[in-house]
C-alpha cells in the first residue's frame, strides 16, 4: 500500500464532499505576481484580515486536501490550473514542456476527437470556455447557500482589489432532492477505492485502482509503467488532472423518447429508462434486479455487482451477452467492470466523478420552461487521454466498445443523431431471440456548455507555483 501523503493532495481527487451547494469561479491571470500571491495564501494557513471584506480577520480560505477529518468543514475549495493558466503564472517553457499533449492542447482543440461535435462544439460553448484566457478554475462546495456566498465574497476579496485575476464567469449547482440526476436516476454509486487511500463511501467489490491511476508519483494500473511525473517533481508529484465539463440536458426529450420507445416496443418506460443507463432510476443495478426496481435492495449494496464473474465477485451473474444489461448501456460503457472489452480491460481507464446538477427540477407539467439543466461534471484521472477521452472516444461514441454493438454509441452521454446519423441506435438483447429489440430515434440528450482541461497541482506544487520568480 502506497503512503500517500493526505495533507498535500487535493481532497476532491480521494474524497466524496457530498455537500450539496457548488459554485465553479472561471478565472483569467491579469497580473501574475500577484495571482501567484493569491494562489500561495490558499495554502499557507494565516489569518489574513485582508481577505474578509467584513474586515473580521477570518483566515484566507483554504485549500482542502485529503486529510482526514472529524467533523465535516462547512466548504471545501479545489484549485484547477490550464495549460495557458500554468503558462500566465510564469512557469518556465522547460516545466510546460514535460505536460502530456493533450493538456496542453486543451478542451477545445481535442472537442471533435471525443465527440463534442455540432451543437457541444466549441463554437457553442459558453462564456470563455473556448478561449485561451481561461486559466483557473477555483471549486468552491459547501454545505449552503449562505456558507458559499460567504466564502465566494472572501475569496473574490483575495484576488479582484489587487487585479490578479478577473473573473470570466461564476457557474452554480446544487443537489437535487433524493441524490437525482436530471433525467431522474439516482446518482453517486460508483467510484473507484485508490489503494491507500480513504475508505469510500459506497462499499465497493473491485479491486483498489492503484495510486499511481490518479495522482502522480506512484505505480499506474499498467504493470511496470508509471506516468511520467511533470516537472520538477515539487510541481508533479501528487497532482493529478480534471476534464471539467457543463453538460446541458434534454429532459423532455428524454421522457418523450422513453414515451415513443415503449410504444415502439410495448415495454414498459421505466424498464427501457433501466436499461438505457444500466440501472432502474433508483440507482439499483439490472445486474441485481433485472426485473424490477428492487427497493428491498440498500443502498450500500447498489454497487455489489459486476457484469461477470470475477476473483472479487465470484457469485456474479454471467451476463456476458447483456441479456440483464445491455452492453451498450451508459454505466456498462462507462466502468465495464471485469467485462471483455476494447481497450485492454474494464479496470484500466477508470475515472472519478465528481460534481452537481444545475437548475431545477424538470417538471413535466411545464417541460418548455426555457430553463437550461444539466450537470457541472468534474472527470479526474492521471491521464486525460487514457482515461478521461478514452471514455469518450472510445467508448461513449464507438459501437467497436464490445461485439454485437454494431454502430452505436451511449444511449445517454453519446453524440447520437448528428448530421451524419441523424438517429441513434440502442439494442436491447433477449434470452432466446436471435436479434435483439431495436430502439431507434435516439436523440443527443446531453450537449456540452463549455469545458476545461485542468492541473489539480498539490499544496507542494500551490507552493512551488506561488513561490515562482517574478518575469523580467
Amino acid at each position: 500500500m502506497p503512503d500517500l501523503q493526505y495533507a498535500d493532495i487535493q481532497g476532491l481527487i480521494l474524497r466524496t464532499y457530498a455537500m450539496p451547494v457548488l459554485r465553479v469561479f472561471a478565472l483569467s491571470v491579469t497580473q501574475p505576481g500577484m495571482a501567484r500571491q493569491f494562489l500561495g495564501r490558499l495554502v499557507n494557513g494565516v489569518e489574513d484580515g485582508n481577505c474578509d471584506p467584513d474586515g473580521h480577520g477570518d483566515d484566507a480560505p483554504q485549500l482542502a486536501t485529503a486529510t482526514d477529518w472529524t467533523i465535516k468543514p462547512q466548504y471545501c475549495l479545489n484549485v484547477g490550473l490550464t495549460y495557458a493558466g500554468l503558462a500566465a503564472l510564469g512557469l518556465p517553457a522547460s516545466s510546460l514542456a514535460t505536460f502530456p499533449e493533450e493538456f496542453a492542447s486543451g478542451a477545445a482543440t481535442r472537442a471533435e476527437w471525443i465527440g463534442d461535435t455540432g451543437e457541444s462544439s466549441p463554437e457553442k460553448w459558453k462564456d470563455h470556455f473556448a478561449s485561451s484566457d481561461l486559466h483557473v478554475l477555483l471549486f468552491l462546495f459547501a454545505q449552503a447557500d449562505d456558507i458559499l456566498e460567504r466564502v465566494s465574497s472572501r475569496v473574490r476579496a483575495m484576488y479582484i482589489p489587487n487585479g490578479a485575476m478577473s473573473e470570466l464567469s461564476a457557474h452554480d449547482a446544487r443537489s437535487l432532492p433524493e441524490n437525482k440526476a436530471h433525467f431522474g436516476y439516482r446518482d453517486g454509486f460508483a467510484q473507484p477505492t485508490i489503494d491507500g487511500g480513504l475508505p469510500p463511501v459506497m462499499p465497493d467489490m473491485l479491486p483498489k485502482a492503484p495510486a499511481g491511476e490518479f495522482l502522480f508519483g506512484y505505480a499506474s494500473q499498467y504493470s511496470g509503467f508509471s506516468y511520467p511525473v511533470p516537472a520538477p517533481v515539487a510541481l508533479g508529484r501528487n497532482g493529478s488532472f480534471v476534464a471539467f465539463r457543463i453538460l446541458a440536458q434534454d429532459c423532455h426529450g428524454f421522457e418523450q423518447f422513453l414515451t415513443q420507445a415503449a410504444r415502439q416496443t410495448g415495454l414498459d418506460r421505466e424498464l427501457i429508462a433501466a436499461k438505457l443507463c444500466g440501472r432502474w432510476r433508483n440507482g439499483v443495478p439490472l445486474s441485481l434486479s433485472p426485473s424490477s426496481p428492487g427497493e428491498e435492495i440498500p443502498l450500500e449494496k447498489r454497487n455489489s455487482f459486476d457484469y461477470v464473474p470475477s476473483t472479487s465477485v465470484p457469485d456474479a451473474f454471467d451476463d456476458a451477452r447483456g441479456y440483464r444489461c445491455p452492453l451498450g448501456s451508459h454505466i456498462r460503457r462507462m466502468n465495464p467492470r471485469n467485462s471483455i472489452v476494447a481497450g485492454n480491460g474494464g479496470l484500466k481507464h477508470r475515472i472519478i466523478r465528481r460534481g452537481l446538477p444545475y437548475g431545477p427540477p424538470y417538471d413535466p407539467a411545464n417541460p418548455h420552461d426555457g430553463i437550461e439543466r444539466g450537470l457541472l461534471g468534474l472527470f479526474i484521472g492521471i491521464s486525460l487521454k487514457d482515461q478521461f477521452e478514452f471514455l469518450m472516444a472510445d467508448w461513449a461514441n464507438k459501437g467497436s466498445f464490445a461485439p454485437g454493438l454494431r454502430n452505436t454509441k451511449d444511449p445517454i452521454l453519446g453524440n447520437n443523431s448528428n448530421n451524419l446519423d441523424p438517429g441513434g441506435t440502442f439494442l436491447i438483447p433477449v434470452e432466446g431471440q436471435k436479434r435483439p429489440i431495436e430502439l431507434t430515434g435516439l436523440s443527443r440528450f446531453v450537449t456540452c456548455r463549455g469545458a476545461a482541461y485542468c492541473f489539480l497541482p498539490s499544496a507542494t506544487a500551490i507552493r512551488y507555483i506561488a513561490d515562482l520568480p517574478s518575469q523580467s
